[in-house]
């Protein structure tokens, strides 16, 4: 049988928003924006709309106005044709790295021939965790399983004293973010769709702040501590501020991904060729790990090491996770997140994805590099990790 290769034909983003009220996207509608980057990219492509097979969309908080099936009602704002469907992924932090490794399933079983990858999170209307209200989502047999879940932030915590990441090393990490991303915007905002709003356009990453030194984050509080979670876990230093964090963001991202044999017949120029992917579970309560054991999969189900892949996104949540990644495999630190990551341009929860595959391939044009791995830790401990080779 015909091996089936998918490819990452073009890739188009908002710039990212501060996620709080009065943040350059706050006043949109989120299926509205996330419609106007699936119409930018379609127009971009030059993808004929009646050839889409299907739009994945990744979204986290699916309440309110992110609600009901928001891949069909973003696809309908774009003004896709009717008979193109849509479906809404949940896999946390990783929701559109998880459609997007759908997308190579189904491209690559011959089901599909074109899906559109998207994302998108209105942090500043949709905060983590409010479609809870003051109820708890988890179950109270898993709490008891595991003695009791924390937060995202306290798993944080509990990487840095595991893997000894001194809050010095965190804030450097933080300050890095922000340089590089500084730097690489000067020849990399060519995939930013500028974006209408009350206050005009908007074309740039607004959370990235070229300022950033160690000195200036030095001074941060610590957001999370916990007098009783330090006499749980007594070994945390509380170091995590919202300096070495990535903070909450507005965004939409999407990908065009067909079959190489497609993008040949109707004359697109891809840009990527996905070679594989993975999702791992990893323990719940540091809950960011999973980006360790994802990258091992990966690396053992493609038959390659880190130093023959040339560049690497592993979302910037916090500093530690990156930073533990980096110890666990012993990856080259000049190879991670040439363009900055999340702790300057933003995390949009269900758009970051699809936004770090977008980055990574301008990683790899810029570098002339060959091969790419993006990594992401997930809510309740999970990871994917995918690996493409530039085309």
């Amino acid at each position: 049988m015909e091996r089936v290769n998918t490819v990452i034909v073009d890739t188009v983003r908002t710039g990212s928003g501060k996620g709080k009220p009065g943040g350059s996207l706050s006043h949109l509608h989120p299926a509205a924006l996330l419609g106007d980057v699936i119409a930018a990219l379609v127009e971009i492509t030059g993808v004929d709309p009646d050839r889409i097979d299907d739009v994945y969309a990744g979204c986290v908080s699916q309440f309110g106005m992110q609600t009901q099936n928001i891949a069909r009602t973003a696809a309908l704002a774009a003004g896709l044709p009717v008979s193109v469907p849509g479906t809404t992924i949940d896999r946390q932090c990783g929701s559109s790295q998880q459609a997007l490794q759908f997308a190579h399933a189904a491209i690559a079983a011959g089901h599909a021939d074109a899906i559109i990858v998207c994302g998108v999170e209105m942090m500043s209307t949709h905060p983590i965790g409010a479609a809870a209200g003051d109820r708890d989502p988890i179950a109270q047999s898993v709490h008891e399983r595991f003695g009791g879940l924390v937060h995202q932030g306290i798993g944080a915590e509990l990487i840095a004293a595991r893997y000894g990441i001194s809050r010095e090393h965190s804030d450097e990490f933080a300050a890095r973010s922000h340089r590089l991303a500084h730097e690489y915007a000067k020849f990399h905002n060519d995939d930013i769709l500028a974006v209408s709003t009350p206050t005009g356009l908007h074309d740039r990453d607004e959370t990235v702040r070229a300022s950033t030194i160690v000195e200036k984050l030095a001074g941060l509080s610590p957001v999370f501590v916990d007098n009783a979670v330090q006499q749980r876990f007594p070994e945390i230093s509380w170091q995590i501020t919202a300096g070495n964090s990535s903070p909450l963001t507005d965004g939409a991202s999407a990908l065009l991904v067909t079959s190489e044999r497609f993008a040949a017949e109707f004359d697109l120029e891809p840009r990527a060729r996905v070679v594989s992917s993975v999702a791992v579970g990893s323990d719940p309560i540091e809950m960011l790990t999973g980006v360790i054991p994802a990258t091992e999969k990966l690396l053992a189900r493609t038959g390659m090491t880190l130093d023959q892949i040339d560049a690497y996104e592993v979302n910037e949540a916090f500093a530690p996770v990156p930073l533990a990644w980096l110890d666990a495999v012993g990856a080259d630190p000049d190879r991670l997140n040439i363009a900055g990551g999340a702790i300057a341009l933003g995390h949009p929860l269900g758009a970051t994805g699809a936004k770090l595959a977008g980055t990574l391939v301008h990683a790899l044009e810029h570098t002339e590099g060959r091969y790419g791995l993006q990594t992401m830790c997930e809510g309740g401990g999970m990871a994917n990790a995918t690996l493409i080779e530039r085309i």
